[in-house]
């Protein structure tokens, strides 16, 4: 768990600084430079990333159950997922109606993604995993709420539709292939 809580640490960490210390990042871009900047949160960033990994894999082997598995929530998870990748998807996809309204779906998919997660798993990894990144999306999407809205071109019912057709599209790869190949649990029960 020491090295999933490190990871953790790591990545959100820097993945928080502009909401949570705005001038502290400011200063230390002016202090560094941009490239120099971009490189250091790269590269703690990545190192994170690895540890909640590691961190995550070594935790799976030796569970610490804290609940009983609530019987078919796998159906709430699913839906909520749906949502999660319409949300990932209305993030990239141009002149959409979901990022012109909500500003961040980024952000508010990585909320729903983690929700999803923590309703359907019931260890103690999965609590630290999915409840930090819950905790991590609610305060950065506060932040970028305050901050000034960012300028999105005129949505449009053909980019709207890509969007939505793009999400689903995801989240049938990996509802019905990717997640079994890559974490080896097949979340619709295949």
């Amino acid at each position: 768990m020491t090295w999933l809580a490190l990871g953790l640490a790591l990545f959100l960490g820097m993945h928080m600084t502009r909401a949570l210390a705005p001038n502290w990042r400011d200063a230390q871009i002016a202090r560094l430079g941009d490239k120099a900047w971009k490189g250091i949160y790269t590269l703690v960033s990545l190192v994170g990333f690895g540890l909640i990994l590691w961190g995550f894999s070594q935790a799976r082997q030796q569970p610490i159950v804290l609940w009983p598995r609530i019987p078919g929530i796998s159906h709430a998870t699913a839906a909520l997922m749906l949502v999660a990748t319409i949300l990932l998807a209305a993030a990239y996809v141009p002149r959409n109606h979901l990022k012109a309204r909500l500003q961040h779906p980024m952000t508010l998919s990585v909320k729903v993604w983690a929700l999803a997660h923590l309703i359907a798993n019931n260890t103690l990894a999965d609590v630290m995993l999915f409840g930090s990144f819950l905790v991590w999306s609610v305060l950065v999407f506060r932040a970028a709420r305050r901050r000034a809205a960012p300028v999105i071109a005129a949505p449009t019912a053909a980019g709207t539709v890509a969007a939505i057709v793009a999400g689903v599209a995801l989240w049938a790869v990996i509802a019905l292939w990717l997640h079994a190949v890559w974490l080896g649990v097949a979340p619709l029960g295949r």
